[in-house]
């Protein structure tokens, strides 16, 4: 065989193989990017629902009639939710958005009566959601290794 032939086959193939690590290095950073702007739209989606949940959850405790504006934006998050994050989250984000709406069905809360909420953790409605949305960005965190 042709020392020449032999020596552009030699570089053609390294050539393939630099061009095929090249691609696949980019694609590992186009995911890695991905994982990283989701998780962070996620973040974003959950605080905000959060903080909603609970100014409606302090209103309904407070008021007997609902907030209207308040839990229309709540839920527009929680429908959010069921594109962007999973089964698990977004239920749980349901259950809590069902207890809001049920907590304007009982009587006014006093300050006493919060203050023993708050001491027996019945307050916190929001503490499975937060769990839940743990689980998930562990388990996103592992897909992008």
């Amino acid at each position: 065989m042709n020392t020449t032939l032999l020596s552009a086959m030699a570089a053609l193939f390294g050539a393939s193989i630099a061009g095929l690590t090249s691609v696949v290095t980019q694609r590992t950073q186009a995911k890695a990017e991905w994982l990283a702007h989701d998780r962070m739209r996620r973040q974003d989606l959950y605080k905000e629902f959060i903080e909603e949940a609970s100014h409606c959850y302090v209103h309904a405790l407070q008021h007997d009639e609902p907030d209207l504006a308040a839990l229309v934006n709540l839920f527009a998050k929680i429908s959010r939710m069921r594109v962007q994050s999973s089964t698990e989250v977004a239920n749980e984000a349901d259950q809590v958005g069902r207890k809001i709406v049920d907590t304007y069905h009982v009587p006014e809360k006093t300050f006493l009566q919060l203050r023993e909420m708050l001491a027996d953790g019945s307050i916190d409605i929001l503490g499975r959601f937060s769990d839940v949305c743990r689980v998930e960005f562990d388990s996103l965190r592992a897909q992008q290794f």
